[in-house]
């Protein structure tokens, strides 16, 4: 099996910088993100080993209550709290029975994969007032974007082309023309990193912060590969919380990380071919496992 050394080389992460036409991004491999990976102590326990709650999925997607809820899991947090739809529960609970339904302390939270903002019931909109009054970090998806603009706690946006046109009004042609500087001026626009999905994945924070992911095979563009990505970026947020509360500014490397996470595991789920996101999810504590014990060095 190639190691991410291999993974991170093949798919042109060595270079120095990715420009675009306004913006240079410096890129962020296996060695940057070994260093936002949280490992348990041996005094550690479920509550201090970071604590996310979810609110994702809905009637019409409740696969993406899962794939998120699985992705978190695999990545490692101490305790998942998933308070969406009943329906959406029932699914999570069935593939997962050590996720908590019950409301109770979270440390950060991901909302809005698999929810139409258009469609949005009440138990999901009384769930996005009580986070974005929570002061804790968020990492905001699809049906939740707008939140952004309801909150003054930390937040990154995971947005693809049409989520980042759809809200900002620009057209999908704008965005694909330059990812770069759409990330860059959204992040400063809104006061949020900005983590734009794509076969490159940009990440711009509001200080300045650029980085660039470019580990993920094409086999990723499937449905469900975001609704795993915020699973795992919410993992890591919620297990840095406290350096987050210190420092907004981590947000950003956090956000990279989960990109080049997400596309190594997506790389050994592939080996070459078609994959699914749950094998995809199911590589990423492997993935994890390398970065750890520094074998995810590019000079390994």
């Amino acid at each position: 099996m190639a190691t991410l050394a291999a993974a991170w080389a093949r798919s042109g992460g060595g270079a120095d910088t990715v420009e675009g036409m306004t913006e240079t991004y410096t890129p962020f491999g296996p060695a940057d993100a070994a260093r936002w990976i949280a490992v348990p102590k041996v005094d550690d326990d479920k509550y201090s080993r970071g604590v996310l709650g979810v609110v994702t999925g809905s009637d019409q997607y409740p696969g993406a209550a899962v794939l998120g809820v699985e992705a978190a899991l695999h990545t490692g947090v101490g305790m998942l709290r998933y308070l969406g739809p009943s329906r959406a529960a029932d699914f999570v609970l069935h593939r997962r029975p050590e996720a908590v339904t019950s409301p109770g302390r979270v440390q950060a939270w991901l909302l809005g994969s698999g929810i139409d903002p258009a469609t949005l019931d009440g138990v999901t909109a009384n769930r996005f007032a009580e986070a974005a009054e929570s002061g804790v970090p968020l990492v905001l998806d699809a049906g939740a974007l707008s939140l952004r603009e309801q909150t003054s706690a930390p937040v990154v946006v995971t947005p693809h082309f049409r989520e980042l046109a759809r809200a900002t009004g620009k057209t999908v042609d704008e965005i694909a023309s330059d990812p770069a500087r759409a990330a860059a001026e959204v992040a400063e626009q809104w006061g949020a990193t900005v983590l734009l999905k794509g076969h490159h994945t940009f990440v711009a924070g509001p200080d300045g912060s650029r980085f660039v992911a470019s580990s993920a095979p094409s086999w990723l563009a499937t449905a469900g590969a975001g609704d795993a990505l915020g699973g795992i970026l919410g993992a890591l947020v919620a297990t840095h919380a406290d350096q987050v509360a210190q420092d907004p500014a981590a947000l950003p490397a956090l956000a990279a990380t989960a990109a080049v996470v997400h596309g190594l595991a997506a790389s050994r789920a592939s080996g070459g071919g078609p994959l699914t996101v749950l094998g995809l999810v199911a590589a990423v504590p492997g993935c994890i496992a390398e970065l750890v014990a520094g074998a995810g060095s590019v000079s390994a």
